[in-house]
């Protein structure tokens, strides 16, 4: 982020083209005019004209390791109840509830359009790579996509692990589940926040997740 903000000479929390050429002779980087202009459309991944702080760290910390994308997809296939290979929601619909959204309450949203744009937040970032519109249908490549967007500002494998294990509680058995439920045991609360990733989101994107907008009310089998 230090980095990041020296090379932003105008506060803006984007570089632009001469900042971006500025920078690289600050560094003395010895890179050609042709050279620094494709270095520059490789950080802009939405081409945009700018390169913003998100797309900036992705490129610098690559993608996920291994290990981390094992996590994600064992998120994404307890998610995908009917094992279709996407998320939508009949997915979702059984295990969260939206009845506590602002806007249902207000009445100016239905419960399932809430929950569609809960997992438009999931393609955010694969859509601005194919500056494709969103259709609340999550892939395999969109939802490791956002994570990998998450994963860039966490340094800790274990600390990745620990939060996707909490945000989707992929640690505890079926029967554990079943038992809490015959008990009527008051399910515990996750935030839409704590299920989309720990990270504190973009504010100069629209569609970051809200917390305490979406709660779990059953847990995926």
């Amino acid at each position: 982020m230090r980095n990041f903000r020296i090379m932003d000479d105008n506060h803006s929390m984007t570089l632009d083209k001469n900042e971006f050429r500025k920078a690289m002779d600050d560094f003395a980087l010895d890179f050609k005019d042709a050279e620094i202009l494709a270095l520059y459309n490789y950080f802009d991944i939405n081409k945009n004209g700018f390169i913003d702080y998100d797309e900036f760290l992705r490129v610098v910390r690559g993608p996920m390791n291994a290990f981390r994308v094992s996590i994600v997809m064992k998120a994404f296939d307890k998610m995908d109840k009917d094992n279709n290979g996407y998320l939508d929601y009949n997915d979702i619909k059984g295990v969260y509830s939206a009845k506590s959204h602002p806007d249902v309450v207000a009445g100016k949203k239905a419960e399932q359009q809430v929950l569609q744009e809960f997992l438009r937040t999931f393609e955010q970032h694969h859509n601005m790579k194919d500056n494709k519109a969103s259709d609340s249908i999550v892939t395999k490549e969109e939802f490791i996509e956002y994570y990998s967007n998450v994963s860039c500002s966490i340094d800790d494998d274990k600390y990745f692990e620990v939060m996707m294990t909490n945000a989707w509680k992929l640690d505890e058995s079926q029967q554990t589940r079943k038992q809490a439920w015959t008990n009527n045991s008051t399910p515990k609360k996750t935030s839409m926040q704590q299920v989309a990733g720990e990270r504190k989101p973009n504010t100069s994107q629209k569609n970051h997740p809200k917390a305490n907008a979406i709660y779990v009310v059953n847990d995926p089998s």
